[in-house]
């Protein structure tokens, strides 16, 4: 199978690309599950961009700064940030239907969240990335240059230093060709041929137990590209969503940043005895409800360990139900479904993990320091996150930046691609050991949480290190051993982006945004990232 641009994930980030390319170049999407199955169609809050005279990009490159902890690349977050309304043209173009606001000066309602000093917030109701994702899956199923792959899991990516004998055309320094995919319904191992691999795949959030992510966010196109020799940067910087529904039926439902931005409070429940109702976020910070997500995430955190709770509430009953229905439809209905009517009752919330801020090390155009291999969206490491995201942030990222990697690769000139070997299918099944996976799976994402979590220390970090080694050791002996499959895949990726985030947070000997350690609690005056390269190009 030959194209042009293979992409690896149908997120946001995933979909510009292609439909940005469409229209020039022969466009594979290779997705593990279906289209609308990634982290991009739960997104509920929206996307921030300067759509009014009353807010500037300096507002909004400032926001972000200081969320970010001082380690956002400025460059990065300016190019991003005043490239944000052609975005949303494009997207409005393309026919997303945000909520609409005779009132505003654009025409759509726009919300404020957490962080931000103004209204930036373009949203469709509570469910914008859904929104967003059936518009351009349907324009994406619709062209006649996209194929698509649903259901097919990528193994790992081929780069020329790994073909055996050098190509004629290939210069000193690697270059990637292509991947090895899976289809998970037969089991057989393609080879995509393509000049040009783009790495969409999201961020990494299944490799704790507890995340507002689906099931696809095991950090796929990160581990691929590490071991590729790409360089990672900022992979500590895990963000803890705040307000994650708290339910024994409720799995990775999470509770919009727009509920505290519209007048949410986050109060002590009954559990809490004689403090019962009152509210806390006052005394951990002065924007209260309204402080950063790694602040209110550490806030929460505190008051559930000090207290003994499962959980803290989050209530905006106060404001009128017809309100409340229609601007949140999807949390009320789904809240509802529960036996919690937001109208009436405050809704049980947990942190939980929600955003990888760092990963691959790209520039703005998505390009990695792998010739011919490109990263966008969550995968990506661009530098705009920082420490720390601020909300909404992200799915801007994803549009302006796919749209920067499209322009590049369009720019550039065809060179056909070498022969690519076949994968090598003389594995086994020995369907006894299948085991091992289930059992690793649960210890490393329990590890991960009890040791790496919002609030850390060296010896946790010590202690996951080791059990991640020994995972790790075991988990690559079973993929060298047996015939692969989609659980495995996802295993082997995830114990490495574990064995990246520990060994990034071990670097980091100070506190900063997303990072806490009890050991190192100061914040040093100059920040840097955080840089990890692959013993392959050391």
């Amino acid at each position: 199978m030959k194209f042009d641009v293979a992409i690896v994930g149908s997120g946001l980030a995933g979909l510009s690309v292609a439909l940005h390319l469409a229209e020039t170049r022969k466009v594979a999407i290779i997705s593990k599950r279906q289209l609308l199955d990634g982290a991009s169609n739960w997104a509920q809050g929206g996307i921030a961009a300067v759509l009014d005279s009353g807010d500037s990009h300096d507002q909004h490159i400032a926001d972000t700064l200081v969320a970010g902890g001082g380690l956002c690349d400025e460059a990065a977050t300016r190019f991003i940030v005043e490239n944000g309304r052609a975005a949303i043209e494009w997207l409005i173009e393309q026919g997303v239907p945000f909520t609409r606001d005779a009132t505003a000066e654009l025409g759509f309602h726009l919300t404020r969240e957490g962080g931000h000093s103004q209204r930036r917030i373009i949203h469709a109701a509570d469910a914008t990335g859904h929104a967003v994702q059936i518009t351009l899956e349907q324009k994406v199923r619709a062209h006649p240059n996209i194929s698509l792959f649903e259901h097919h899991c990528a193994i790992d990516l081929i780069t020329s230093d790994k073909l055996g004998p050098r190509q004629a055309h290939d210069t000193a320094q690697p270059k990637c060709h292509g991947l090895y995919v899976q289809d998970v319904k037969t089991g057989q191992v393609h080879t995509v041929a393509a000049e040009h691999t783009v790495m969409a795949t999201g961020g990494a959030g299944k490799v704790y137990l507890y995340t507002t992510n689906p099931d696809t966010a095991s950090g796929d196109g990160i581990a691929m590209a590490w071991r590729a020799g790409c360089r990672v940067s900022n992979m500590e910087f895990i963000q803890f969503h705040p307000t994650c529904l708290y339910h024994p039926y409720a799995k990775s439902f999470l509770i919009t940043e727009a509920i505290r931005g519209e007048g949410g409070l986050l109060k002590l429940p009954p559990e809490a005895g004689a403090a019962a109702g009152a509210r806390f976020m006052l005394a951990h910070d002065e924007r209260a409800e309204l402080a950063p997500r790694d602040v209110v995430a550490r806030a929460i955190d505190f008051e559930i360990k000090k207290r003994g709770l499962d959980y803290v509430h989050l209530d905006i009953s106060h404001k009128p139900a017809e309100w409340l229905i229609e601007h949140f439809p999807t949390i009320y209905a789904r809240c509802l479904e529960l036996g919690i009517d937001i109208t009436r009752q405050p809704i049980p919330i947990v942190p939980a993990a929600h955003y990888t801020c760092g990963g691959v090390v790209t520039d703005l155009y998505g390009r990695t320091d792998l010739p011919g291999l490109y990263a966008v969206g969550e995968t990506a490491c661009t530098g705009l996150h920082g420490a720390n995201r601020l909300a909404s942030n992200s799915l801007l990222e994803c549009v302006v930046i796919g749209r920067a990697c499209a322009q590049d690769i369009e720019a550039q000139e065809r060179n056909g691609s070498p022969y690519l070997p076949d994968w090598d299918e003389s594995r086994v099944t020995d369907a006894d050991e299948e085991v091992v996976i289930a059992h690793n799976w649960d210890e490393l994402r329990r590890s991960m949480w009890n040791y790496v979590g919002i609030v850390r220390t060296t010896k946790r970090l010590e202690r996951a290190q080791h059990r991640i080694a020994l995972l790790k050791e075991e988990i690559d002996e079973y993929y060298r051993n047996f015939r692969i499959t989609s659980d495995l895949l996802e295993l082997r990726n995830l114990v490495d982006v574990a064995a990246l985030i520990v060994n990034s947070a071990l670097q980091r000997r100070e506190s900063r945004g997303l990072h806490f350690s009890r050991d190192y609690p100061a914040t040093l005056p100059k920040a840097l990232p955080s840089i990890l390269t692959p013993p392959t190009r050391r």
